[in-house]
């Protein structure tokens, strides 16, 4: 009877609560969706649909505010109780959500300011103003949750978690860079190796956030995380080989390469981050390894 009247008197507390908007959260969610949104449509104006960096943007101004807007309307009729109780633990995941915006609208703004800026393109300036401005807010909101009132994560929010975030970043920004491999067969299985460990991730990434899902499994989730590891790594090892190679072999920078619309530039910037993720990749796999030998990690 116990467990029944705890949920109960937790399903009771979840009554829609509107004054969560006039809290500094709220009213710093209200913010960040409504620049994202002005962001947005500022950039569908300027247009750019033919280049990847240009749909990467927009789908970041798009896919951060309905993340902001969904914790917002969770919070407001103070669903994330029940949430809290019987499927995820709720503030690591929003102030997870808040540290992977950050880590979104902070890098596209600075990607559009290099592809879009320039001494007499005054609208990129000011889609990229916007857009930094964005990032602003997401880092303010990190900040507030990490800092002032020092929320801890259990997994989203901390290491392990944000970690595999910055994984799949990094794997997105080498797939819209990718250019130029299409005529090599070795280059096709660099993104082969590229496109393998990316689909995992996010379910790696949700299993751990649905703590009830993640008890149910009938294999160890860190034994399993290894293993995807070692595999990813291998992958890695290939792709920072063969891509360098492949790619630039009679193939030098060009005379003429300004780094916001020169081929080759964008090119070497896949083997920039192919070894980052390869880096990232290297150290999850020991930090896991350790996990595994009962090694805490702080």
């Amino acid at each position: 009877m116990g467990i029944i009247d705890d949920v109960k008197d937790t399903l009771s507390k979840a009554v829609f609560s509107p004054a969560t908007l006039l809290t500094g959260r709220g009213g710093l969610h209200m913010c960040q969706i409504i620049l994202c949104v002005v962001t947005f449509l500022l950039g569908a104006f300027r247009g750019g649909s033919s280049h990847t960096y240009w749909n990467y943007a927009m789908f970041t101004w798009a896919f951060c505010p309905i993340m902001t807007l969904i914790i917002t309307i969770i919070e407001m009729f103070k669903l994330d109780i029940p949430l809290n109780l019987f499927c995820m633990d709720w503030p690591d995941f929003a102030t997870g959500m808040a540290m992977s915006s950050s880590l979104m609208t902070v890098t596209v703004a600075i990607t559009y300011a290099n592809f879009y800026a320039c001494l007499k393109c005054v609208y990129g300036w000011i889609v990229s103003i916007f857009a930094f401005l964005c990032g602003i807010l997401y880092v303010l909101e990190v900040v507030k949750d990490k800092f002032l009132d020092r929320k801890t994560g259990s997994y989203l929010a901390a290491l392990p978690g944000f970690w595999k975030v910055m994984e799949a970043f990094v794997s997105c920004m080498i797939f819209i860079s990718l250019s130029g491999y299409r005529d090599k067969p070795a280059l096709i299985f660099c993104v082969i190796a590229y496109i393998i460990p990316f689909p995992i991730l996010p379910v790696i990434i949700a299993t751990n956030i649905l703590k009830k899902l993640k008890k149910c499994l009938p294999f160890n989730l860190d034994k399993f995380v290894f293993i995807f590891l070692v595999i990813s790594v291998v992958l890695y090892v290939f792709a920072a080989i063969i891509w360098p190679i492949f790619m630039f072999k009679n193939n030098p920078r060009p005379k003429d390469c300004p780094p916001s619309f020169c081929i080759w530039a964008i090119e070497f910037m896949v083997a920039f981050l192919t070894y980052v993720n390869l880096i990232l990749f290297i150290v999850d796999l020991i930090f896991t390894l350790l996990g595994i030998c009962n090694f805490k990690r702080t």
